[in-house]
């Protein structure tokens, strides 16, 4: 191959690369820019609080970060929240969580999460919007040192920091989440 040939494949795909990026930013709204910010933000959040969790962010197949998470009731309640979906650290999608909780529970609070997919077929049936945690599913308080012994179930992997407020709960109620595609 010569100079001038490897040049202009060299420039073609500079030129590729760039024009996709501009697009894939074009699509963007703000608050989605926002989201994506605050996501990258809670990911290096997380690894502060406990350093073995980035392993989990460079090992798992996928992730989605929910970096601001509201929550609040009195006897009923919901949580919302959206975030951005990283498939082996590149943003592939936006995601939205919604929560209604039943039981007792007083207050209020903020916090975020970060769900990890074990495989392909984990994310794929999150991208789906067929992902729903259960009152079962549990999530680890993300500290020094926690996330050391846990392990995936039903392929997610579940963490939460909280940032502020107080909830009092004792409640039963299920996570619903919808992706969409940037």
């Amino acid at each position: 191959m010569t100079n001038r040939t490897f040049l202009t494949h060299y420039a073609f795909l500079a030129i590729t690369f760039f024009a996709s990026t501009i697009t894939i930013t074009a699509q963007l709204s703000t608050k989605d820019k926002k989201i994506i910010e605050d996501s990258k933000a809670a990911k290096e959040e997380f690894i502060k609080a406990d350093g073995l969790m980035k392993n989990l962010f460079d090992n798992a197949y996928a992730y989605v970060i929910l970096p601001n998470v509201g929550k609040g009731g009195i006897g009923i309640g919901g949580a919302a929240g959206n975030g951005a979906v990283f498939q082996k650290g590149s943003l592939i999608g936006m995601a939205k969580m919604t929560q209604v909780t039943i039981g007792f529970q007083w207050g209020g609070q903020a916090y975020r999460e970060v769900i990890f997919f074990e495989t392909k077929a984990d994310l794929d049936r999150f991208k789906e919007n067929r992902l729903e945690l259960s009152a079962q599913a549990s999530a680890v308080a993300a500290t020094a040192g926690a996330s050391a012994n846990v392990k995936y179930k039903d392929g997610v992997m579940i963490f939460t920091q909280a940032k502020g407020g107080l909830m009092y709960e004792a409640s039963i109620g299920g996570q619903k989440f919808k992706f969409r595609t940037i």
